[in-house]
C-alpha cells in the first residue's frame, strides 16, 4: 500500500482513540496555538488534517467560519461528533489531502495544522498548498513533533515511530520546516520549542499494537545506546519502558503577499 492508504487505515481504525488521546486533546500547545493567533472573530479558518477535531473545536468560538479537512472518513465522523457535542455549528467538514486541497486560491485568513504533518509524504507539496489558499496577510499556525539535529537522535525518533505507526512518514527538523517554509514565501514570524512526555503503554495503544510488536519496539529502544537513553530520557523498569520525552514545535508564519 501506498503511504495515504496507510494513513486512511490506520487512522481509520483508530480515530475514536484520537479524540479521546489526552497528548491531542490536553495538550498545552492548543492553548499556545490560540494565543499565537491574531483574531478579530471575521476570520475563515482552515484546519488541515483534522485528525479528532481538536484544532478545529478550539478555533470555532473564535472565528466566523472553520473547514476542518481529513483525508480519513472515520476521522472526519469522529471529528464532527466531538464538535457538534459541543455545540458549534461553524464547523463544516471535507475529505481531502493535505497535499492537493480543493479550495480556490486565497480562500483562507488562517490555516491551521496539529500533528499530522509527519504523516505527508511530500511536505513540500503541503506546505506549497497551504501558501496558495492562504489571503495575503494570512496566518499559518503548525504544530508537529520534531527531531533533534543530530542525525543520530534523528535516526532513532522516526525509527520508532515507523516502528510503531507505519504510517509515519517523517518528523522534520527545526532547521528543515524554518528553511521550508522561507522558500516556499511564507515568513516565519514566531516559534516556540516545547518538550512532549510519551507514556510508552498509552503511545503504543493509541495504534493497537500487538504484544509481539510491542515487545519487538521494546527490545530495539532497550538496546538503543546510552546517548540515546540520556538524550531522550527513557524510562525503564524492570525491562519495561516507562516513558521517554521528545519535541516538538509550534510555528506562525505569515504570507505577505
Amino acid at each position: 500500500m501506498d503511504i495515504k492508504s496507510d494513513v486512511q487505515q490506520q487512522f481509520g481504525k483508530n480515530a475514536a482513540s484520537y479524540v479521546s488521546s489526552p497528548i491531542h486533546k490536553d495538550g498545552k500547545d492548543l492553548l499556545k496555538m490560540v494565543e499565537m493567533a491574531q483574531i478579530n472573530g471575521q476570520e475563515v479558518l482552515l484546519d488541515i488534517a483534522t485528525g479528532g477535531g481538536h484544532t478545529a473545536n478550539a478555533f470555532a468560538s473564535l472565528v466566523k467560519k472553520v473547514t476542518a479537512v481529513d483525508l480519513t472518513s472515520e476521522m472526519l465522523a469522529a471529528a464532527e461528533e466531538f464538535i457538534k457535542e459541543n455545540g458549534y455549528q461553524n464547523v463544516e467538514f471535507v475529505q481531502g489531502d493535505a497535499e492537493k486541497l480543493t479550495f480556490t486560491d486565497e480562500s483562507f485568513e488562517i490555516v491551521t495544522c496539529r500533528i499530522a504533518p509527519h504523516h505527508f509524504p511530500n511536505v513540500d507539496l503541503f506546505i506549497k498548498e497551504v501558501h496558495r489558499v492562504l489571503k495575503p496577510g494570512g496566518q499559518f499556525l503548525l504544530d508537529d513533533n520534531v527531531v533533534p539535529e543530530t542525525e543520530e537522535f534523528d535516526q532513532f525518533y522516526n525509527t520508532i515511530e515507523k516502528k510503531r505507526d507505519y504510517s509515519h512518514f517523517r518528523a522534520w527538523r527545526k532547521s528543515e520546516w524554518i528553511q521550508k517554509l522561507e522558500e516556499s514565501g511564507l515568513e516565519v514570524f514566531e516559534w516556540h520549542r516545547f518538550e512532549k512526555t510519551f507514556r510508552f503503554e498509552p503511545w503504543c495503544a493509541n495504534m493497537k499494537l500487538s504484544e509481539s510488536e510491542k515487545t519487538y519496539l521494546t527490545k530495539y529502544i532497550l538496546e538503543s545506546s546510552e546517548k540515546i537513553k540520556d538524550k531522550f530520557r527513557i524510562v525503564i523498569q524492570d525491562e519495561k519502558i516507562i516513558s521517554f520525552v521528545g519535541e516538538a514545535i509550534i510555528l506562525k508564519a505569515l504570507k505577505r503577499k
